[in-house]
C-alpha cells in the first residue's frame, strides 16, 4: 500500500490554522511574522489553535527573525515557550539553534527537544538546518537528539532548488527521521518535488491575498516600514490546501 503524503501548513494566524484543516493538512506549524521567516505567536493565538483545532498544532520556538545564534536570554524565553506550549496541550513544538560556526548547539537543542518530548509533544528540527555548515552531521545529529522531523529547503532559498539534496538526506536517513521539504513549495511544483525526493510530506503556507473590509483609507500614512499594502493580509486559502494535498499524492 502507498503511503500518503501528508501536507503540513505553515499558519500565520488561527485563521489560517483553521483553513489549513478544512483543506485538508494532517498539521499546522503556527507562527507569527512570516516575513521575518516566522516567530512564535501569541499566547492567545496558540490557546485559540488548541480550542478550535482537532488536528495536530506544532508551534514555532523562535523569539526573534535573523540568525539562529541566541543570547542566554533568548534561550530562557524559548524554554519559557516551551512550557506553555505543554500547558497548553499542544501536540509538538519547532526548534533549532547554531553556534557561531555553523553547527548545531547540541547542548541547548536537546534540552529543548527533552522538555518537550518529556511531556509527550513531538519535535520538529526547522530551518536552521538549512544554515549549517555540515548537513550530514547535523543529520545525525537531530537524529540522536530524537526530532521527528527536519524542515528543510536543501540548504537553498527553495526546496525545487535543493531537491537534489533533500533527495540525498532522504536516502541517507533511511526512514531514521521524516525528511520534509518547505520554502516555495506550490501547486505548481508539489507532484515533481515528491516524486523526485520521496518524501511522505511536505510544508506550505498555501497563502493567498486578502483585501481589506475598511472603507476608509488613509492613504498618507504607512503603518509599516516593509514594503506592502496596508489593506490586505495574506492567510492559508483552503482551495490551495485542497490542491495541494491533491497533487501531493498524484
Amino acid at each position: 500500500m502507498i503511503k500518503p503524503v501528508n501536507l503540513e501548513v505553515c499558519a500565520n494566524s488561527v485563521t489560517s490554522a483553521l483553513a489549513a484543516q478544512e483543506g485538508g493538512a494532517v498539521r499546522v506549524e503556527l507562527c507569527e511574522n512570516l516575513k521575518e521567516g516566522g516567530t512564535t505567536p501569541s499566547h492567545g493565538q496558540i490557546l485559540m489553535a488548541r480550542s478550535l483545532l482537532h488536528i495536530k498544532l506544532y508551534v514555532l520556538i523562535r523569539p526573534r527573525g535573523g540568525d539562529f545564534l541566541y543570547s542566554d536570554l533568548e534561550y530562557q524565553i524559548m524554554m519559557a515557550d516551551i512550557r506553555y506550549c505543554i500547558e497548553a496541550g499542544c501536540d509538538g513544538v519547532v526548534i533549532g539553534i547554531l553556534n557561531p560556526d555553523g553547527s548545531i548547539d547540541t547542548q541547548r537543542c536537546l534540552e529543548m527537544a527533552r522538555l518537550a518530548r518529556q511531556w509527550g509533544l513531538g519535535v520538529t528540527f526547522h530551518r536552521a538546518f538549512d544554515m549549517c555548515a555540515d548537513q550530514d552531521t547535523a543529520l545525525e545529529e537531530i537524529i540522536e537528539m530524537g526530532c521527528e522531523r527536519i524542515l528543510t529547503s536543501g540548504g537553498k532559498s527553495t526546496a525545487m532548488e535543493g531537491a537534489t539534496v533533500i533527495n540525498h538526506l532522504v536516502q541517507k536517513a533511511a526512514g531514521r527521521i521524516s525528511i520534509m521539504p518547505g520554502s516555495g513549495v506550490s501547486e505548481a511544483n508539489v507532484a515533481d518535488l515528491v516524486h523526485f525526493t520521496g518524501v511522505t510530506e511536505v510544508h506550505s503556507s498555501a497563502r493567498s491575498s486578502v483585501q481589506s473590509k475598511m472603507q476608509y483609507k488613509n492613504d498618507h500614512i504607512l503603518m509599516s516600514n516593509e514594503p506592502g499594502d496596508e489593506y490586505s493580509i495574506d492567510l492559508t486559502n483552503v482551495d490551495r490546501v485542497k490542491k495541494l494535498v491533491e497533487l501531493a499524492n498524484s
